[in-house]
């Protein structure tokens, strides 16, 4: 897994599908893009799934008219968006992708979920099967049987899965208590770590004064626990201050501090600035410690609907 940024920035907001509250216009987002482009920020990650297709349109205006290896698309198949009775329907949906964000390949494609995941990645290597263009592959929200039965799939195909893209945060470390990551590690499997500041919970913005916009899911999700959410933003901010950044930094240098490769979901210039300080930040194995058993006595439970303890 060479040429890979340390840090991936996530398009899943820019769908405008209700679940960060935000109105955001292609306007508002394309500095954004050139600010992190500019940085060296060049892999997007996006799903057809995030706003049927308004997420990957978004981007799609933003990557035209730029030399192809300049920057790395991560898409996904959504087993939910896809047509489950056509014959055909892995190929539609690779296909229709690829139209809709005008491209010839991706760079990391990825089963999104474990909906009928191994029918679905029995097709997924069928289509690449002896082709050109092979992207890398990716499986998404699996626990360790599942990635193992994914991995073995491919295998047959002389495929090879290169990539686990799960929730991983201070406050949702399963995919490591479950051993996911050293597998991940013996297997040279990138680690992609989704939700790593909680949708904005772990930046030090909110707290029980100051509560997340009623109204979005996340909201929903977290002010009912900002009490506790406070104890940890409190280290956060420590470690922080001790390193001139902001608190949101920190859970980012913590992830790659893992050995996974954080996700970061942007809709503003400073939270692409802010990846690029995290990149640079090294963690010592006592502070990553310390910021584990805070966390870990807080006895959270932050599993969304869409996902699932990993066991």
């Amino acid at each position: 897994m060479t040429n890979l940024p340390k840090i991936a920035l996530g398009a899943w907001a820019w769908g405008n599908d209700g679940t960060f509250g935000n109105d955001l216009s292609a306007e508002s987002l394309k500095p954004i893009f050139d600010t992190a482009m500019a940085n060296g920020l060049n892999l997007w990650d996006t799903a057809y799934a995030y706003g049927m297709g308004t997420s990957e349109k978004v981007l799609a205006g933003f990557l035209k008219d730029l030399p192809r290896d300049s920057y790395l698309v991560s898409d996904k198949f959504t087993p939910q968006c896809a047509d489950s009775s056509s014959p055909t329907a892995m190929a539609d949906m690779i296909e229709m992708q690829l139209k809709l964000m005008d491209l010839d390949r991706f760079d990391i494609y990825w089963i999104h979920n474990v909906m009928d995941a191994p029918k679905w990645t029995e097709e997924l290597a069928k289509y690449f099967e002896g082709k050109d263009n092979v992207p890398l592959f990716g499986v998404s929200n699996h626990n360790l049987a599942e990635i193992k039965e994914a991995a073995s799939i491919l295998n047959e195909h002389g495929l090879k899965l290169s990539a686990v893209q799960n929730h991983y945060s201070l406050i949702n470390r399963s995919s490591e208590d479950s051993g996911i990551l050293a597998y991940c590690r013996e297997n040279d499997i990138a680690f992609f770590a989704y939700m790593v500041l909680e949708q904005g919970a772990l930046s030090g913005k909110y707290d029980t004064r100051h509560p997340m916009p009623e109204g979005s899911a996340r909201a929903e999700t977290y002010n009912p626990v900002l009490d506790k959410l406070e104890i940890l933003n409190k280290e956060l901010k420590k470690l922080a201050d001790h390193y001139g950044v902001g608190t949101a930094q920190i859970p980012v240098a913590w992830a790659i501090a893992k050995g996974t490769l954080p996700i970061i979901g942007v809709t503003k210039e400073n939270q692409v600035l802010d990846a690029v300080k995290a990149a640079n930040i090294t963690l010592t194995a006592e502070e990553t410690a310390h910021l584990e058993k805070t966390a870990d006595s807080l006895g959270l439970n932050v599993i969304r609907m869409w996902e699932k303890e990993m066991k």
